[in-house]
């Protein structure tokens, strides 16, 4: 018994030195001490951490969060929390009652006051941190921001135990107050600085793209090669619908994908471009989606994701095919419901965006074999544009040559680019283009390289290019022991040749019936019989093998 007395008048002791100390501290020191850490960041997470690690020498408190209220949504949002570990990720918004909101709005002289409820389940909105924290066993300390004259929000303190904040403590926040007010101002600031730093440089990209010279009216080949696509590009620039970019690598799928953004209404709002294939398969969701504050390790802060970045503009999503099944699942969301949902995040957010999608692949074929959704590829193909090859296109070539000398001269600060000669320009004309408009735009840089300085030639001659050997007698006459074709096979073939030197075109001048010399009914017949017709009929050109 007297053991027990003893200890007893211990604690005692021990409560009056602690009360004595606060008292001693809640002079010029501890303010600032406590403001120096508050002011330490802007991110207002690291500084409500660096604050708590030092009040944790004075104060009970093992948890530490900042809530906002929203009087028009009746929200009370938790901006930020930590804890004496890290920061924390934040509680979900919660609405309140409208008890809860009577008690909020209160005379602002009572906002002066710090707050210590012993008994959370008691208080209106105690509630709200009914999911994080045991409201029968935590005691709550919280002070009330207030910036000029508006109720701002909350500053809460949390402790384990019943009755562990004392008027002491009290005491040494209430010093706080100002401090806070100002720190908690400064960082809501600051997140709508960052928030318009998003914005010009979502525009600056904007800006960027229209130095490169890559608008509808200057896409090289619009009134030649490229004409039909453009005229698809008219059709669909002014509306809503998805738009599926078809083509090999390298046909410039991102420049028709630019003509349609700055063609349509959207033209003033960003386009932000992923290349699907470059992001990691763990990172996708992220990238794509944005993340909440704390929903994995490392996430420091919320961000924005590419969709939401592009909310009134257009998205440009470049080899859509390398998106994995469970990305292609969320897609499917946001062409449907036109809303996302952050990793971490429970609440959903509207988004008005054109969606701008381009592959190389045969989707078609991946649909079938189980890798991409078939209900994603209806959405997408709502309105397919297949860009045509260099190799169909050999009418673009010279104006293309022309038109990267002249680019590339000014990059490389070529005052008086070499000529070209028509000899090799013929050449380039008859060349594959395996790589097409990519593989020649890097070909012109090459040589205009080569071409500077003292030693380098007066003619763009690419000399140290490979020509492929030409393979046409080896097309047209069989060698050795190998069946000639029949009259059949023979003209199937031939058809095939002229349609895919006119891009898949039957009727008019430039058309597969005028270069065989007969009638388009005729060459229609004839595709009929020989069963080639309906790989020409559709839309998207997708031309079978020769034999």
């Amino acid at each position: 018994m007297i053991c027990v007395i003893y200890h007893q008048i211990v604690k005692d002791s021990a409560m009056r030195n602690g009360v004595n100390k606060f008292m001693k501290m809640s002079g010029i020191g501890f303010f600032r001490q406590a403001t120096l850490r508050l002011c330490s960041s802007l991110e207002i997470e690291k500084a409500m951490f660096n604050c708590l690690s030092y009040l944790q020498n004075y104060l009970p408190a093992s948890e530490m969060l900042l809530t906002i209220f929203d009087p028009n949504l009746g929200l009370i949002h938790n901006l930020a929390r930590v804890d004496l570990t890290g920061i924390r990720k934040p509680i979900t918004s919660k609405p309140l009652s409208e008890e809860a909101i009577d008690k909020i709005n209160f005379d602002v002289g009572a906002w002066k006051e710090v707050k210590i409820l012993d008994r959370l389940e008691l208080h209106p909105a105690g509630w709200i941190l009914s999911g994080h924290v045991n409201l029968s066993t935590t005691s709550m300390m919280y002070i009330s921001l207030v910036i000029e004259g508006k109720h701002l929000g909350s500053l809460i303190f949390l402790a384990d135990g019943k009755g562990m904040f004392k008027n002491a403590h009290a005491g040494l926040v209430s010093q706080l107050r100002e401090p806070f007010n100002i720190a908690v101002s400064n960082a809501l600031r600051y997140r709508e600085v960052v928030k318009l730093k998003e914005i010009v440089d979502d525009e600056n990209l904007e800006l960027t793209r229209e130095l490169r010279n890559i608008k509808e009216n200057e896409i090289v080949g619009a009134d030649y090669g490229l004409k039909e696509v453009m005229e698809m590009v008219r059709q669909v620039a002014s509306l809503k619908s998805p738009v599926l970019l078809l083509g090999e690598t390298g046909v410039g799928k991102e420049v028709i994908a630019n003509a349609i953004h700055y063609a349509s209404p959207r033209k003033e709002k960003p386009l932000i471009t992923v290349n699907c294939g470059a992001i990691p398969e763990s990172l996708m969701d992220s990238e794509l989606f944005g993340h909440e504050r704390g929903a994995f390790t490392g996430a420091i802060a919320l961000k924005k994701g590419r969709f939401e970045r592009a909310d009134k503009g257009s998205i440009f999503l470049d080899e859509v095919a390398e998106l994995p099944l469970s990305v292609q699942v969320r897609l499917l969301r946001v062409l449907h419901n036109r809303e996302i949902e952050r990793v971490g995040g429970s609440e959903t957010i509207p988004v008005d965006i054109r969606i701008i999608a381009a592959t190389h692949r045969n989707l078609e074929e991946m649909v079938r074999a189980g890798k991409f959704r078939e209900d994603l590829w209806f959405r997408l193909n709502i309105f397919p544009v297949m860009i045509p090859p260099l190799r169909h296109r050999q009418g673009d070539i010279p104006a293309l040559i022309h038109h990267f000398i002249e680019k590339k001269a000014k990059e490389l600060k070529i005052h008086t680019p070499p000529p070209l000669s028509s000899e090799v320009l013929e050449r380039l004309k008859d060349y594959h283009w395996p790589g097409n408009v990519r593989e020649l735009e890097n070909l012109v840089e090459r040589e205009l390289i080569r071409s500077r300085g003292p030693s380098g030639n007066r003619f763009l001659t690419f000399e140290h290019f490979q020509w492929p050997k030409s393979s046409e007698a080896a097309e047209s006459i069989p060698e050795g022991n190998s069946p000639l074709l029949t009259l059949d096979e023979a003209m199937s073939r031939h058809i095939r040749l002229a349609l895919e030197q006119t891009g898949g075109k039957i009727y008019g001048p430039d058309g597969a019936a005028t270069l065989l010399e007969i009638n388009p009914n005729t060459l229609r017949s004839r595709m009929k019989k020989l069963g080639i017709i309906l790989a020409y009929s559709q839309k998207v050109l997708k031309y079978p093998p020769s034999p």
